[in-house]
């Protein structure tokens, strides 16, 4: 596992700008961060740099068969991510995000992603988080996943992330608690669309949407 000599610690609140410009210089350089989303706390890498997915995925002591999800900063960069998109799909994008949907699709298949075991499939979502957003913005897409050791709790404080992840990280960034738990729900689109994991969207909200929606216990 790589580690860093001194993590550093940024108040999104009060050092907003000096946050944004250390996060995406870690992330360009390689390095793993932690940043808030809309349900927990996450550590990301640089989606395109295989090295550094593999950083993440050392920082939490999780093997390769459980490749990370793309945060993106736009519901219309996923167009540039996934094939054979259907208007159900994108209904559901549009509807949900930025918000606690994670959408698997089926990966453009030019695309240099190395996120581990993945088949032809990437999970992406747009996070309703003002300040990740503007980092997405600066740093392209990034592989994030709960930032956490597997099998630990998901932190839901900056606090709890350091507690876990200590100097495997770079940069920390603290936007105070996270407003929520529960993680977001899980649909697959490269088929029928179906739920893959119950999550803070309920099916009948998604049914809403595209009726007829089930989930993998249906």
């Amino acid at each position: 596992m790589a580690y860093v000599s001194d993590p550093r610690l940024f108040d999104c609140a009060t050092q907003g700008d000096e946050a944004l410009a250390a996060a995406e210089a870690a992330v360009a350089a390689g390095e793993c961060i932690v940043l808030p989303t809309d349900t927990v706390y996450g550590i990301g890498a640089a989606a395109f740099d295989a090295a550094a997915v593999q950083r993440l995925l050392d920082a939490k002591q999780r093997g390769r068969d459980m490749p990370p999800p793309v945060l993106i900063a736009e519901p219309s960069m996923l167009r540039s991510l996934a094939t054979g998109l259907t208007r159900s799909g994108l209904d559901l994008a549009k509807a949900f995000w930025p918000g606690p949907l994670t959408v698997v699709v089926t990966a453009q298949p030019e695309l240099q992603l190395d996120l581990g075991d993945r088949g032809d499939t990437i999970a992406v979502r747009v996070p309703d988080q003002d300040f990740t957003r503007a980092l997405l913005r600066h740093t392209g897409p990034l592989a994030v996943s709960s930032a956490n050791v597997s099998g630990r709790p998901a932190a839901t404080t900056v606090h709890e992330a350091i507690e876990q992840l200590g100097d495997s990280v770079s940069v920390y960034l603290d936007a105070g608690p996270g407003s929520d738990a529960v993680p977001s729900t899980i649909v697959d689109l490269t088929g029928e669309p179906h739920i893959l994991r119950a999550g803070r969207l309920s099916a009948d909200e998604l049914a809403s949407i595209v009726p007829g929606l089930f989930g993998d216990d249906a």
